[in-house]
């Protein structure tokens, strides 16, 4: 079974007092102590990002590790991340996240973990980089659409309601059609996909929403998908 977490904005780096998103990611693998491995790609490996990540998942059961491009742990690439349950992927730059994906092959031996079921998680950019294309501020001062790995279908815009030109540059973008329709997804959200379908909808804010966005004859159509909050008993 191939799973995907795509989260718009959360987990550890957004939400350090609210671990509801990243227990609902390690809630997913098969292993009761799963290899949990944090890829800051596009953060330019960022050691503060990187030790926050060891901090808080430090504080569950699990075994967290984390994969540099800029200081590799191994030669064999693609042994080291098929040993692991999940791939956590981090925010950042999604631009230069793919182009340092694809010159060490990463792109390819993320695909294949999917393919045999280690779960691929991440936000923002760790969301973006899974879909057909994605809406990012990796270019200074706007947002532009990118086209991304293609393992889900469809388009994807993060931090729907947390930054204020999220909304309307990926209204925008689909009407110029730059990209194509997709999901949008609040901060607090995360979108859990089966194979390319989604299963479920979960949340770590009671408000928070996700949207399937369309353009129709140049008129956007928003229909709200209502997450599952995970801190309901």
């Amino acid at each position: 079974m191939k799973q995907i977490i795509a989260m718009g904005g959360g987990g550890f780096s957004m939400e350090p007092e609210n671990p509801l998103l990243d227990l609902y990611v390690l809630q997913q693998a098969s292993s009761e102590n799963p290899k949990v491995c944090f890829v800051p790609t596009a953060s330019g490996d960022a050691d503060g990002y990187i030790q926050r990540f060891y901090k808080a998942f430090g504080e569950h059961a699990c075994e967290p590790s984390h994969l540099s491009l800029f200081n590799p742990p191994t030669t064999d690439l693609e042994d080291y991340v098929l040993s692991k349950d999940i791939m956590y992927v981090g925010g950042g730059n999604t631009r230069n996240l793919l182009v340092l994906w694809k010159e060490w092959g990463l792109d390819a031996i993320l695909k294949k973990a999917w393919e045999q079921g280690i779960i691929l998680a991440g936000l923002s950019a760790g969301s973006i980089c899974w879909f057909e294309e994605g809406v990012t501020d990796s270019v200074p001062g706007e947002l532009t659409g990118l086209t991304c790995l293609g393992l889900l279908p469809g388009s994807n815009c993060p931090h729907y309601d947390g930054e204020q030109e999220r909304r309307p540059s990926y209204h925008r973008l689909m009407q110029e059609g730059m990209v194509g329709h997709g999901i949008a997804v609040d901060d607090g959200v995360g979108i859990h996909y089966l194979d390319r379908n989604i299963h479920r909808v979960i949340s770590s804010r009671p408000h928070a929403r996700a949207y399937c966005v369309e353009s129709r004859n140049g008129v956007i159509t928003e229909n709200g998908l209502v997450p599952v909050f995970l801190g309901e008993s």
